[in-house]
């Protein structure tokens, strides 16, 4: 089954008609997207878009052959004319099925928002999923066969991505294609970059792609620390590198701070941004989830975790450090980073960089920063990708 991508963006396009936004302004060249349109080996139009038959014909293709057209999404606007011989578009009815001539099978696939998605079985038996700009799907069969391709709004609705890989729709194998691109993320390598983390890739307009053909899918890392300072992002952009996975397991080091309520504040805000499906555990032993099996880890935070473990071996005391502190802290750390090497496990962790601000004033503050910088350096070590997250950017230190 040949699959061609008409378009990649979402409905209004990509830059945004008199949009002055940054991202608008570096969508050029292959970063240009006109609305999604997919065009299944030349029979079946998916979505009917102004200009399909003009981006058709600079693919190399022809809609004269078309003999069904599908729209998954209420379109807003005027109506888009339909060009002469194609036939009128219409949206199939949820869980319906249709048989074409040309041997595909098309079912409709009910959305939690206004919109249809269309699974698609061509006459080799290949699978296609396409999925509506802002939706996810509203129920799923966990028959645990995947799709060969999926093409979804991977940056808007990451949690689809989730719910798919739940039953088993989307395995390590499935080409997960990125469409209905907007301008929330700036083209360019930072698209590719949270794509990749997703388990996605993008591809320009006009592409042509052989659905069930092996095609380079992005390695999700295994390991991922996450560093930055104070209010820059770095939890964020720790949760939105696992946002498309399901059942993950949010290890908050922090504890509750009984009345402390600037902290309970803190600790909502983060409980509010996390997916639905996600589970919290509040601990500083780490170690035995490391070792253990099951859904993805995010680790927030490392730096908190310190703070535990030199309150465990009172490290603020001077002679307590030297009469043993220090050598059972680094014990610890060992520990830790061991697991972290022999895990078997998806694991996102974030981390303070504190060693670019003022020198403590302190001994026991200038501990802290020195042994959290030991344990940033250690743990780094044992990950395969490490950002470093400035003013909400992330760059990427390794990976």
């Amino acid at each position: 089954m040949e699959l061609t991508l008409l378009g990649t963006g979402a409905p209004e396009g990509l830059p945004r008609p008199d949009c002055p936004c940054a991202a608008c302004a570096s969508a050029l060249g292959e970063d240009a997207r006109a609305a999604t349109a997919l065009l299944v080996d030349g029979t079946l139009l998916l979505d009917l878009t102004p200009g399909a038959a003009f981006a058709a014909a600079r693919a190399g293709h022809s809609l004269g052959g078309v003999r069904q057209v599908l729209l998954s999404h209420p379109h807003d606007g005027p109506a888009v004319e339909v060009p002469a011989g194609l036939p009128q578009p219409v949206r199939v009815p949820d869980g319906s099925e249709l048989a074409l001539l040309t041997g595909h099978r098309v079912r409709a696939v009910p959305m939690d928002s206004p919109g249809t998605g269309y699974a698609v079985t061509g006459p080799d038996g290949q699978r296609l999923l396409y999925l509506p700009p802002g939706a996810a799907p509203a129920g799923l069969d966990e028959n645990g066969d995947s799709y060969a391709m999926v093409v979804a709004d991977v940056v808007g609705r990451p949690d689809a991505l989730a719910k798919l890989r739940a039953v088993g729709a989307v395995g390590p194998t499935t080409d997960v294609i990125a469409v209905h691109l907007d301008h929330d993320v700036p083209p360019g390598p930072e698209l590719r970059r949270r794509l990749a983390a997703a388990g996605a890739r993008a591809v320009p307009d006009g592409t042509t792609l052989d659905v069930g053909v092996y095609e380079d899918v992005p390695d999700v890392p295994r390991r991922t620390l996450v560093l930055g300072g104070a209010r820059s992002g770095k939890s964020v952009e720790a949760e939105r590198r696992l946002e498309s996975f399901p059942g993950v397991l949010y290890v908050a080091t922090g504890g509750s701070r009984n009345g402390d309520n600037e902290w309970a504040s803190r600790v909502h805000a983060h409980r509010e941004r996390r997916p639905g499906s996600w589970r919290t555990v509040e601990t500083c032993d780490l170690v035995p989830l490391l070792e253990g099996s099951g859904p993805p880890l995010l680790v927030d935070c490392l730096s908190l975790w310190l703070t535990d473990a030199m309150d465990s071996v009172n490290a603020w005391d001077d002679a307590e450090w030297a009469g043993g502190g220090e050598r059972a802290l680094r014990a610890r750390v060992e520990e830790l980073t061991s697991a972290v090497r022999d895990t078997r496990r998806t694991l996102v962790a974030v981390s303070n960089e504190v060693g670019s601000g003022i020198v403590p004033a302190t001994a026991s503050g200038r501990r802290y920063r020195d042994e959290l910088g030991r344990l940033n350096a250690g743990f780094a070590a044992e990950c395969e990708h490490v950002l470093l997250v400035v003013a909400g950017q992330a760059l990427a230190l390794r990976g």
